[in-house]
Formats: C-alpha cells, structure tokens, sequence
C-alpha cells in the first residue's frame, strides 16, 4: 500500500543510529502498534487507530526500518534488529509498561519484547501470529530468500497476484470486485525494498519454551484462512503463554483486519479494556 498518502508529517526517534518515523493520535492510555513485514504503519489507520480512539485510548504507529520515510540502512534486518527498534521507540517516547498490537511480523516482535523486556509490556495482542515455522512455512521463507539473493525481480503484476492469493481469504478471492481493488493497490505499491530485507527477520526456531516465561497477558487472534500464519501456529502461541486467550476470526486470510476489521477491533478493545 502507498507508505506516505494521506499521511501527517511524522516525527522521528533514533535507535542506534536508524531513525524511525511514528505518529502519534488520540487521546488516553497509548497503544503500540507494531505492524507486518514490508508494511507501512499506516496500514492501522484505516481500520484500528480510529476504533482504538472511539475506544478512548491513543496510539503510536510507526514505520520499521526499511519503510519510508524510516531510515533503511543496508543488508539484511533481524529480528533482533527489529525488535531492538521497537524497544528503543517505546523507552524514547515513555511508553512503558504499554499495551501493545501487532500482527504478524509485529507480532513476532511483540513476543520477543515480551520475552526479553518484560518491563516494557503490559499486554499483548498478537495477531496472525506464530512461534516457529513448519515445515510448508520454512519452504516458503527459504523460498523467498532464494529469490532475494538471485537479484531476480518479478513483474509488479505477477507479484500482485501471488499477494493477493496468500493474503486473502476464498470470501475476498470470489469477489470480483474486492480482488480487483486489491491486485490494483499491490501492483501499485509493490514489495520494494523493505520486503526483501525483512525477509530475514522471519522466526525459524521454535520459541514455545522462550515463550513459556512471558508473564504479561495476552491475546493471540488468528485467521481461519490464513496461509502465512495459520490458525494451528497460532494456537501454539496460545497455549505457550501462561496467561494467554485465543480468538479465531472466520472468513479472513493474513490481512484479516482489512478484511473483517470490525471483528478484529472488537477482538483488540475487548481484550484491552480488561488489561
């Protein structure tokens, strides 16, 4: 999606030397919202900011490194990378301890936050979510990097369509006019850079036992029709977790909170509020 339209001018913060663009909205108890791999922060202002505001609590997005107008600095970015990123923004802006939303890749920061700065965390949603990578989710991250490495850049209409087919659900798939749209606003936006360099911040070892020790609540919410992060990943989340619930939302894929955002919102200010 376009990183920068419709977008206030954003402030700044440096973490070890990257400087990371954010915005901050609304007014009470503030929120973290950590998005996906390759995405802007502005993909929540669509559907999740403007419930959380309704809800009476602020938010702070931001764009990870590799994501305009954050710095992007060369090679690869971890996910310790990543994850240092956002420690770095919650300490520099007084967050802490602070509710925290994230999905997918965000999610995946959120638990090692979780996990090594408990301090930081006073709750979690972790949306499309996992703690490891089977074996069809590990022949796909190397699948991805393989391309990365070859230099190989696939035309904007065949990488739109792949997207679109991984990322949505068969309810959006069977709608001409919703598959439309999106192959629409993919090709437009592309993968671009940042894409290519997250894909190495992607979890390849089992984190169940790391996350058997996280003491702040939190909610997994999985997708039925996920393929990225699929429902049974999710449900390991769940169940590593000691104070931990599980919401499964159906009809959706990996961007279900484009696709049944009212569901996912409720999910996000039900679980906050008792938090």
């Amino acid at each position: 999606m376009d990183h920068t339209a419709g977008r206030r001018a954003p402030h700044f913060v440096t973490v070890g030397g990257v400087r990371i663009a954010y915005q901050r909205a609304g007014r009470g108890e503030p929120v973290l919202m950590i998005m996906g791999s390759g995405s802007a922060g502005h993909a929540w202002t669509l559907h999740q900011t403007p419930a959380l505001h309704t809800a009476g609590y602020s938010t702070v997005v931001f764009d990870h490194r590799g994501v305009p107008p954050s710095d992007a600095p060369p090679g690869r970015y971890s996910l310790l990378d990543m994850t240092a990123d956002a420690k770095g923004l919650i300490e520099a802006l007084d967050l802490a301890p602070c509710r925290i939303v994230g999905t997918s890749l965000g999610a995946m920061i959120a638990q090692e936050l979780a996990i090594g700065h408990p301090e930081l965390v006073r709750c979690a949603v972790l949306i499309a979510t996992r703690a490891r990578a089977d074996a069809a989710r590990r022949a796909q991250t190397r699948a991805e990097t393989a391309l990365v490495e070859s230099g190989v850049r696939l035309p904007a209409a065949y990488d739109a369509a792949s997207t679109v087919f991984r990322m949505f659900s068969p309810a959006t798939l069977n709608d001409d006019q919703a598959v439309t749209a999106w192959l629409d606003v993919f090709e437009l936006s592309g993968g671009g850079e940042a894409q290519a360099r997250h894909a190495w911040a992607d979890i390849m070892d089992d984190r169940r036992p790391a996350l058997r020790r996280v003491a702040a609540p939190c909610r997994v919410v999985t997708f039925a029709d996920d393929l990225i992060t699929p429902p049974h990943l999710g449900v390991e989340v769940a169940e590593a977790v000691p104070d931990c619930d599980l919401v499964e939302i159906p009809d959706c894929g990996h961007l279900g909170y484009f696709e049944r955002p009212d569901a996912v919102n409720a999910a996000i200010v039900e679980f906050l509020d008792k938090h």
